[in-house]
């Protein structure tokens, strides 16, 4: 089935299985962050439509990574937000430092009566306020409360805020692109994710996973690739397991096999550097269970 997308003056493309024109495909990833045709899809969908792209998936599919790759191929700058449990979504506007005023004010230095020398803006403030188009990334949003989602897209639908202090109204002459990643530790409003063009990473298959880690280590020996993406995936449907190992710890987890010199026989029979791939204890012990219960059979 086509889905049909108004775009650029009324243009039409079609998704996923009539070609798009080249105006809209825009991202196609990068040599260094391998991308499949929904990934891509759901980028130039929010490129077209200038809306947030909001990026769910488990940690270490390549959330964060995907807004750095996004404006490493349309050659804009990047402002990184990363959200907390205490952020609020006038923090990513401006902040009014008012200790650093008080400080001046007692100590006498500076002129305190100038407000604006005490007004910093957050990174949505920053994007903006540039004059040129910005990606901003506001990583991890349900980390923060139930309302910060909505304020956050009131200010982004506007474009524009007033700093009450100082009566200056920054308004955007370019909207930036909007990357939102959640790693689904909260459930998210519907009035926010009807503004948002939505997509869940997968985590990779195994071949996919090799042609990552060939990317990350291209002199890499081929055998130990493959037995090492066979260990990764075994290890990761282990029953009960806490904190599966990502992406990410099973590319450390090469690099320090290429370093050790360890083949793969040795590989294959006992799991070596554990600690790489497995953050927690109980994880360790279920697995030394588990491969104890393997050998008694």
């Amino acid at each position: 089935m086509a889905w049909e997308l108004p775009f650029d003056g009324g243009k039409t493309c079609y998704l996923p299985d009539i070609p798009v024109t080249a105006a809209f495909r825009r991202f196609t990833g990068t040599p260094t962050y391998l991308t499949n045709e929904s990934l891509e899809s759901a980028v130039n969908c929010a490129l077209a439509l200038e809306r947030p792209l909001l990026v769910k998936g488990e940690p270490g599919t390549g959330k964060t990574l995907l807004a750095q790759s996004v404006a490493e191929s349309m050659g804009l700058d990047l402002i990184h937000w990363p959200v907390k449990s205490t952020t609020r979504a006038q923090d990513g506007l401006y902040v009014y430092d008012t200790v650093q005023r008080l400080y001046e004010a007692r100590f006498g230095e500076g002129d305190v009566k100038d407000i604006r020398r005490y007004i910093k803006l957050g990174p949505l403030g920053r994007a903006f306020a540039s004059s040129q188009r910005l990606v901003l990334l506001i990583d991890e949003v349900d980390k923060a409360d139930l309302e910060f989602p909505n304020d956050l897209l009131h200010e982004i639908d506007r474009m524009r805020f007033v700093i009450p202090e100082t009566g200056d109204e920054v308004v955007a002459t370019q909207r930036p692109v909007v990357i939102i990643t959640s790693n689904n530790e909260k459930e998210l409003p519907d009035a926010f994710l009807r503004r948002c063009v939505f997509h869940f990473i997968d985590f990779p298959d195994q071949e996919l996973m090799k042609r990552i880690v060939r990317v990350h280590h291209p002199k890499v020996d081929d055998a130990i690739v493959d037995q090492a993406v066979i260990a990764f995936y075994e290890l990761r449907t282990v029953p009960r397991l806490r904190k599966r190992p990502s992406t990410s710890e099973l590319v450390d987890w090469i690099t320090v096999l290429m370093q050790s010199g360890i083949g793969k026989e040795r590989l294959i029979r006992e799991l070596p550097f554990l600690g790489v791939l497995l953050k927690k204890e109980q994880d360790v012990e279920l697995l030394r269970a588990v491969r104890a219960g393997g050998a008694r059979r």
